[in-house]
């Protein structure tokens, strides 16, 4: 299970079209926000929103960096005007936040909301493995503190629903009885909402409870991405952004691609383009096993990718995994001259047939037979499973045959051993 963020703009959507679906009143604040973009057609955007041009507006970079308060990324209480003059000024100028340096591209424009300092709440629901976590405070905004030490809480176990009663006990003893039923409401609904549409992480500091109404101010959320077959119809139509500062890469938006075409898994991140150390492996928790162990040796700022694929892709979506790796890694020599390592590896198969998965890889090896002697590659391959001998032996003669060191192990040699005997070499 991987732990996404998503932007603000989608967040806020999802959160307001399922409260809506979900038809149990409650005090939510209608959404209304928009996306801004180099692409935007300012006049096309404040046609289609009109209070864009009447009302007080909120403008801040929409692209998960944290504390934008602070960093002085935010505009409040201005009309439009301000707001296209300042995202100007804004639009793609590179800043540095926490010493990560990035480009600023991506903005999301609201209504200010007039509130006072009594009028904002924290509100956080963490998982756990076991349960999910509701945080509340009530004293929220900018300037909450320590929420750790100070926010009161409630778990809910896994597989249990929550207790409305326990919301008013746990959570809102500091609110004030007019306000307890609405905020109980909107606490329990959007707990069902999180739980319906695969969220992993939600925060909003603050809510902002004005004229009988809970307004989301700031949120920050993450989605489980694995759990995109079941909720892929509530989240709409959005992508993943790449966290502040790093931009996806024409192979990464490709893996992506396939990915989203596909019924299998197939996922695949850039770390350090110039790493010596590749790898492909099968399944999400043989990936991790892989990756905690080359860090663990040392090598950490050497590994190039991380990445998995599982569910038994087709046999052309592993040649086009397999390739659009093993092109990227023959790009060009390590600029030590050291040797390049490439880790084809995973656990033991309970049904995908290793045989047919590694013919298709050893395709891909052979049409990039120089690339890989140009860099000086040297190939590791660990798998068990339906086949597996004659896929090892398969791979063990290939090796013979394009005169490339391949290794091979089978089920009978731990996953970190492998890594061991490849970063030892």
């Amino acid at each position: 299970m991987a732990h996404r963020a998503i932007r603000e703009f989608d967040g806020k959507r999802m959160i307001s079209d399922l409260f809506q679906q979900q038809n149990r009143g409650g005090a939510l604040q209608a959404n209304r926000c928009v996306q801004v973009t180099e692409s935007t057609d300012y006049d096309q955007l404040t046609k289609d929103n009109p209070w864009l041009s009447s009302e007080k507006l909120v403008v801040k970079p929409d692209q998960l960096i944290k504390r934008r308060g602070n960093n002085n990324l935010l505009l409040l209480n201005a009309d439009w005007s301000a707001v296209t003059s300042w995202i100007s000024d804004k639009l793609n100028q590179d800043i540095n936040v926490d010493d990560v340096q990035g480009t600023l591209t991506t903005f999301i424009v609201e209504p200010f909301v007039k509130h006072d300092n009594t009028d904002e709440y924290y509100f956080a629901i963490h998982s756990q493995r076991e349960h999910d976590e509701i945080l509340f405070y009530h004293q929220g905004g900018v300037d909450v503190g320590d929420i750790d030490a100070k926010a009161l809480r409630l778990r809910v176990p896994t597989l249990e629903k929550l207790d409305k009663n326990a919301i008013f006990s746990d959570l809102l003893p500091e609110i004030d009885e007019t306000r307890q039923s609405s905020i109980a409401e909107f606490i329990s609904t959007i707990f069902d909402i999180y739980r319906q549409a695969g969220f992993v992480y939600l925060e909003v500091n603050p809510i902002v409870y004005v004229d009988d109404k809970i307004n989301l101010l700031d949120l920050a959320a993450k989605l489980d991405d694995t759990a995109e077959h079941e909720c892929g119809q509530l989240w709409g139509d959005f992508q993943f952004p790449p966290p502040f500062g790093r931009r996806s890469t024409t192979a990464e938006r490709y893996i992506s691609e396939l990915d989203a075409q596909s019924g299998a898994s197939l996922k695949f991140t850039v770390l350090n383009p110039n790493g010596r150390i590749w790898t492909m492996v099968a399944g999400g928790g043989a990936s991790v096993v892989y990756t905690d162990t080359i860090a663990d040796l040392g090598y950490g700022t050497e590994l190039a990718n991380y990445g998995e694929y599982s569910g038994d892709p087709t046999a052309d979506e592993t040649y086009e995994y397999a390739r659009t790796i093993i092109e990227l890694m023959t790009e060009h020599p390590d600029p030590q001259g050291r040797e390049k390592v490439l880790i084809i590896g995973g656990g033991i198969a309970n049904f995908t047939d290793v045989g047919r998965t590694f013919g298709v890889i050893a395709l891909a090896i052979k049409q990039y037979r120089d690339r890989l002697a140009n860099v000086n590659a040297k190939i590791y391959v660990r798998r068990g499973g339906p086949n597996y001998k004659e896929a090892l032996a398969e791979m063990r003669a290939l090796g013979d045959e394009i005169n490339l060191p391949i290794e091979v192990y089978g089920p009978e040699t731990h996953m970190t051993r492998v890594v061991n005997l490849a970063l030892a070499a």
